[in-house]
């Protein structure tokens, strides 16, 4: 890994994104904003991230949280936007911190793979983070810092969108519940109620 004290010359990663670098969660306004952009399902006006920051971003994201059987990943939740509104939302320090941070994972892909992270192979991509998430509970790199805060995002941003909700959780609001059955895979059956195959 490429120490990070090269990657990022000014305070750092780490220091800006400690305690506050975002807002925890989108205010109302951002939150209707985030749902009309999941509405829309059209390319959204970026806020704060710039077209290139936005894309390794999403390639990050899709890292973190891939499509599956089960559902669509962190891209088509679109879940970029949802880290861009929070930057709207946040002080410009932790703003150009955030732009630090994708550098420094640009720069870390290069380093490493000869490539820009949006054109690494999938098992490249796997690698990079399993190493940044080695001292995820105890973060000390600024690039391992900016990893944390980026999973951190992108799992609120992940279980606040439709997709996340409806299609992963399968959320289906408020209703009454006779009787609350367990898992079937238990008992060596799909189940109807969570949506799981049995296992073979």
């Amino acid at each position: 890994m490429v120490p990070a004290d090269k990657l990022i010359g000014r305070r750092g990663v780490l220091q800006a994104l400690g305690a506050a670098a975002l807002a925890p969660w989108l205010s109302d306004q951002g939150l209707l904003a985030f749902a009309r952009i999941q509405k829309a399902k059209a390319p959204a006006a970026l806020r704060v991230l710039a077209e290139t920051d936005k894309a390794t971003l999403d390639a990050l994201l899709e890292g973190l949280i891939p499509a599956d059987e089960r559902s669509p990943g962190a891209r088509e939740a679109r879940v970029a936007e949802y880290i861009d509104l929070l930057l709207a939302e946040s002080e410009e320090a932790a703003r150009a911190d955030w732009r630090a941070g994708l550098s420094a994972l640009e720069a870390e892909a290069r380093a490493r793979f000869g490539a820009a992270f949006t054109r690494l192979r999938p098992e490249q991509v796997d690698a990079l983070l399993a190493d940044l998430s080695r001292n995820e509970t105890a973060p000390q790199a600024p690039l391992e810092v900016f990893f944390k805060a980026t999973k951190d995002a992108a799992i609120r941003g992940y279980y606040t969108s439709e997709i996340g909700i409806h299609r992963e959780l399968r959320y289906k609001g408020n209703s009454f519940t006779p009787e609350f059955v367990g898992c079937l895979t238990e008992d060596g059956r799909d189940c109807p109620h969570c949506g799981q195959k049995a296992n073979p």
